[in-house]
């Protein structure tokens, strides 16, 4: 019956494969593609074109949309920040966030999805989704009792309520998908539950393991409000250098945006090499069954 109902369908719809549909379905795609893809390419280039302007193109009405290019923006942040000390904090920070995500999160996620704790799992949820504010407070009353404000722990540990539910969350998909048979046999054969973790769950979902350090390390990369108020002036990631720009009189347009995309550039870099392994451990951990 299913044989030749599905013939049936086909005989109802044959124009589905006319090169004519085909065609203006695929055109179709690519106008929908299009129309998401711009509104992110025009918010890009803006803030490129806007880093070579002069305070006085930025701020002329209509914009200016040909200019000569200067770079004094960029003297300027280099010359008002230590963009060099906070490059290197950004890398310690957002590593160490990282790091310490993939070493807490991937057994997390594991004994999640083997023990089917679906309610633990939303809770890691809700607490990825929740706004940073709501821990910020807490963070920052206990770290200053403690004397840690500006340090790198503080850093990475304020980061670690980024990294560490996301990695949960993407990385309990990839090990439900593992056969608990597989886990079966490796007890059999002698694993205790760690061993069998470590030979047989990690290198089947050495995808998802990728886009999960990946993810992580760009959210942590991009974090503002932890990094404005847990540090100090030795340990300031990137994105605070944004904020220097911004003042009680007026907006530096020029120099907001060239720090934006000196802070934009190395992530941006990072992606373009690895977003073959995005892109499949991400489609892997979409898949079920």
């Amino acid at each position: 019956m299913a044989a030749i109902s599905s013939v049936g369908e086909g005989y109802r719809r044959p124009w589905r494969r006319h090169p004519a549909v085909r065609a203006t379905r695929r055109v179709g795609f690519y106008v929908l593609l299009l129309l998401l893809w711009l509104p992110f390419f025009f918010v890009f280039a803006w803030m490129v074109e806007t880093a070579f302007k002069t305070q006085l193109q930025n701020t002329a009405i209509p914009p200016l949309l040909i200019f000569k290019p200067t770079f004094e923006n960029f003297v300027t942040v280099f010359s008002r920040n230590p963009m060099w000390r906070f490059l290197l904090n950004s890398v310690v920070v957002g590593t160490g966030a990282t790091l310490l995500a993939m070493i807490l999160g991937l057994p997390a996620a594991y004994g999640i999805a083997r023990h089917r704790q679906q309610r633990l799992a939303v809770a890691i949820l809700v607490a990825r989704i929740m706004p940073g504010i709501s821990y910020l407070v807490p963070w920052f009353i206990m770290f200053s009792s403690l004397k840690l404000i500006g340090s790198y722990a503080t850093l990475i540990m304020a980061h670690l309520m980024i990294t560490l539910p996301m990695t949960i969350w993407l990385m309990i998909g990839f090990f439900e998908d593992i056969p608990p048979e597989l886990d079966e046999a490796a007890l059999i054969d002698g694993c205790n539950p760690l061993q069998s973790f470590v030979r047989i769950a990690l290198p089947l979902t050495r995808p998802g393991i990728a886009a999960s350090a990946i993810l992580s390390f760009i959210f942590s990369w991009n974090n503002f409000m932890f990094s404005l108020v847990l540090s100090n002036q030795n340990t300031r990631p990137l994105p605070v250098a944004v904020f220097s720009f911004i003042s009680y009189t007026q907006v530096d347009w020029g120099g907001l945006n060239a720090a934006a995309l000196i802070v934009t550039l190395p992530v941006l870099i990072m992606v373009m090499f690895v977003q073959k392994h995005m892109v499949r451990g991400l489609t892997l951990g979409s898949v079920k069954g």
